[in-house]
Order: C-alpha cells, then sequence, then structure tokens
C-alpha cells in the first residue's frame, strides 16, 4: 500500500471508533479481518498512525482547538481526520507539503485538505508548559483522580503510559520450567528475557507473533501482563485448595490459578459472560489444566453465589474497573470512561467484596484486584470493606513490604494494577 492509502484506511478505523463505543483493539481487528488484501506490514503502519492519534488525543484537540477547531463538536470522519492531520504534524513531524501530497483526494487516498484544515500547519504548536491533561494525555476531569494518585509525579507516570507495553509471557509450569520456555522461544529467533518480578515470567520488548511459536501452541507459555502474574502470585495457593475466581474474564489468571495447584484440588472460574467463559475452556485445554470447573452467573443475585458460604480457601476478586491501568495498551480507554461510570463502577466493587466475603473460610484470604490507577477504585474500596468488615484483617502485600500491590508502568514496568489481600479470622464473619 502506499502511504496515502495507509493514511486513508487510518482515518477509516478512527471514525468507526468515533461512532461507536467498542474497544479500539475490536473495531481496528474487525476492519482488517474483512480486508485480507492488507498486508503484515501495512496493518503495523496503520495500527501505528491509529495508536498514535489515540495516545495523544488530548494534545491534537488542544492544538485543534487553538486554531478554531474543536474535534468534540465535530462528526466521526471529520474529528478523525483533524486529529489525523495534527499528529501528523506535531508527532510525526510531516512537512505541510508532503501532507498535502497524501491527502490529494485521489483513488485510495484520503480526501484533499480543506481551508479549514489547512489552518493546522500555520505554525508548530509548543507543547511544554502546557495544561497537565494536555501534558499526561488524558481528559480533563481525570486530573484530580490521577493528581490524587500520583501528586507531584503524575507528568512523569502519564509519560510512561504513552510508551508501547511490552508483552509478557508467563510459563505454564503444568507443562515447563521458565528455562525450558525460554530456550525454546529463542530457538525460534525471539528476543526474550526472564522478567524482573514474577517467577513464571518472560518478556519480549517487541510486539512478536508468540501465537505461532511451539512453545505457545503446546501450552508451554501463555501471554499475561507481569503485574497480572503478581495478583496471583500474592494468593498465596497451595496445592489441595479450594480456590474462586470471581470476575475470570477470559481465565488469565484462572490459568495461573489451576498451574499453582498442580492440577490437584479446585478452582471454579466464574463470570457472567458466556463467551468469555468459552475462551478460558479453549485456553485451559492447551495448559493442560484439568482441576477447573467453569460457571457461568446471572450476577449478583445468582443463587449458586448463596450456596458457597465458606467454601473456599482462597477467593479472586479481579474487579471490574475503569481499565485506567492499561492505557498503553488500550488508549483508547481513557477517552471512553465518564465520571458517572467511575460512581457506578465503584458501588459494584464494593458489593463484589461484600458478596465474596462469606464465601471464604475462617483463616482463608480474599483477594481484592484492578488494573486500574484510581484510588477511588482501590484504597478507597479497600478502606471502606475493612470498616464494615471487623472479621477480616489487611495482609501487607506489597513489594518491599507495602500495605498493598500498587504497580504503574514508570516504577514497575509493568500494566497499573492494585491489590489488597485481607484475611479472615478465627472468628468468623460479621
Amino acid at each position: 500500500m502506499k502511504d496515502s492509502a495507509r493514511l486513508d484506511s487510518t482515518l477509516e478505523i478512527l471514525a468507526l471508533h468515533g461512532a461507536s463505543k467498542k474497544p479500539l483493539d475490536q473495531i481496528s481487528h474487525g476492519y482488517f479481518k474483512t480486508r485480507r488484501y492488507i498486508g503484515s506490514k501495512d496493518r503495523q503502519a496503520i495500527s501505528a498512525y491509529v495508536y498514535g492519534v489515540m495516545r495523544h488525543r488530548a494534545s491534537c484537540d488542544w492544538w485543534a482547538l487553538e486554531r478554531g477547531l474543536s474535534p468534540l463538536l465535530m462528526g466521526p470522519v471529520e474529528a478523525a481526520r483533524i486529529r489525523l492531520l495534527a499528529y501528523l504534524w506535531i508527532f510525526e513531524k510531516v512537512k505541510r507539503e508532503i501532507i498535502g501530497i497524501l491527502f490529494s483526494g485521489e483513488k485510495y487516498a484520503p480526501d484533499k485538505l480543506s481551508d479549514r484544515e489547512d489552518s493546522i500547519f500555520q505554525k508548530l504548536p509548543e507543547l511544554e508548559k502546557q495544561a497537565p491533561w494536555v501534558e499526561g494525555e488524558f481528559p480533563e476531569w481525570l486530573y484530580p483522580f490521577l493528581k490524587r494518585r500520583f501528586g507531584e509525579n503524575l507528568r512523569e507516570e502519564m509519560e510512561a503510559f504513552l510508551k508501547q507495553a511490552p508483552l509478557d509471557l508467563r510459563v505454564n509450569t503444568l507443562k515447563s520450567t521458565r528455562e525450558k520456555a525460554l530456550e525454546s522461544l529463542k530457538q525460534t529467533g525471539l528476543a526474550v528475557t526472564v522478567s524482573p518480578l514474577s517467577p513464571w515470567g518472560l518478556r519480549c520488548e517487541e510486539r512478536e507473533n508468540i501465537t505461532q511459536t511451539k512453545a505457545f501452541q503446546n501450552g508451554l507459555i501463555e501471554v499475561q501482563d507481569e503485574g497480572s502474574q503478581l495478583v496471583v502470585n500474592l494468593m498465596d495457593v497451595c496445592p489441595g485448595q479450594a480456590i474462586l475466581d470471581l470476575c475470570a474474564g477470559a481465565g488469565g489468571k484462572t490459568l495461573a490459578l489451576a498451574a499453582l495447584l498442580e492440577n490437584k484440588g479446585r478452582v471454579v472460574a466464574s463470570d457472567t459472560a458466556a463467551w468469555r467463559l468459552k475462551r478460558t475452556k479453549e485456553r485451559l485445554k492447551r495448559a493442560g489444566a484439568f482441576n477447573v470447573e467453569l460457571r457461568e452467573l446471572t450476577g449478583l443475585h445468582d443463587k449458586w453465589l448463596k450456596r458457597q458460604k465458606e467454601r473456599f480457601d482462597r477467593v479472586l476478586i479481579d474487579a471490574p474497573c475503569s481499565g485506567s491501568g492499561t492505557w498503553r495498551r488500550n488508549p483508547d480507554q481513557k477517552w471512553n470512561i465518564t465520571p458517572q461510570d467511575i460512581r457506578e463502577l465503584c458501588e459494584l466493587q464494593k458489593s463484589l467484596l461484600e458478596m465474596a466475603a462469606s464465601m471464604v473460610k475462617r483463616g482463608g484470604y480474599l483477594v481484592y484486584a484492578t488494573c486500574s490507577l484510581l484510588w477511588e477504585e482501590n484504597q478507597d474500596i479497600a478502606t471502606s470493606f475493612l470498616e464494615k468488615n471487623p472479621g477480616f484483617s489487611l495482609v501487607p502485600c506489597g513489594l518491599d513490604g507495602a500495605t498493598y500491590l500498587s504497580l504503574s508502568p514508570l516504577q514497575n514496568g509493568t500494566d497499573g494494577f492494585f491489590a489488597a489481600k485481607f484475611e479472615r479470622g478465627d472468628e468468623g464473619y460479621s
């Protein structure tokens, strides 16, 4: 494909995203799936543009507004053009005359520039010393939330989210050791190293096609961020125990828990979405995990949940959340979330913890985790739970003896994760 055709495809994907609430990765996947003629190098180039625009949307919107244009007041197609043009001008440093050639209006090229659009190129903006949400590339309304979390380090922390995340892998100890899996991947020519924090982790700094390797196809490895692996590690699982993964999703943590149990004991992976559990079933088969029960739930008041009082040695709640800790991988999420979403998520998180507490055996552990950066979804939820449930005590579970596990790309090289670990006392649940 010519560069102009790549830009035209970029605009189509951005416009589709602007007209939908669907995640950007789903939209991109669907776009390429129906256009098999687009080769792998072209897909990579188009995706780089799409995610570049999304990572720097705050700056692109700010600069457009400075030039008298507001993408927020435009339709999806026009807004996509303005943002892409601003991105090319500011971040890719493409010269004005080159942009004019690329936006030629010819076949497979974007339409010609309008006079309004041409105003973007009258000068280069000075991005330094702009508002914190412009420098940090996030919506303005999130500023007090993120300032509370990171304080004076906000700018540096947000800059780390603008970099591409590495590809983290977890070795499946049911089938391999880390050393053997590492050697298998190196034999394929991949640049893989041991990750610094997880005892089962491997890391590829480049985005490699891991699914085509024998190590993946034979179940020796799974894709899982190192931060997610650390959440599983603090569960202190022993073979023979009964474990509940309450919000199992596609089963990443379920697979890790099953491996720690050495196919002894029992893991129940529950979720309200049948399609997620179906994907989990496929992954369990490849991993050789045979001690997992999949259970679809109707919601918080599912009859099965009410019958599980004091049934589990360990309960994990990987709670639905804002997903702000995954902004390196999913930069579109910051633009889809709303203040109302945060309020509703916090209420759901509190309800999940309250409901799950009764399922923990005396002396057992309840772990609450999110992939959120926000204090409101993390420490505030843990504090509220302890105030209402004196039968539980907080177990320090963070790095270097910290009370909570609290991770970020800048500090730890992982996605943004939070976890709180509670132990149920012998006196029981109240």
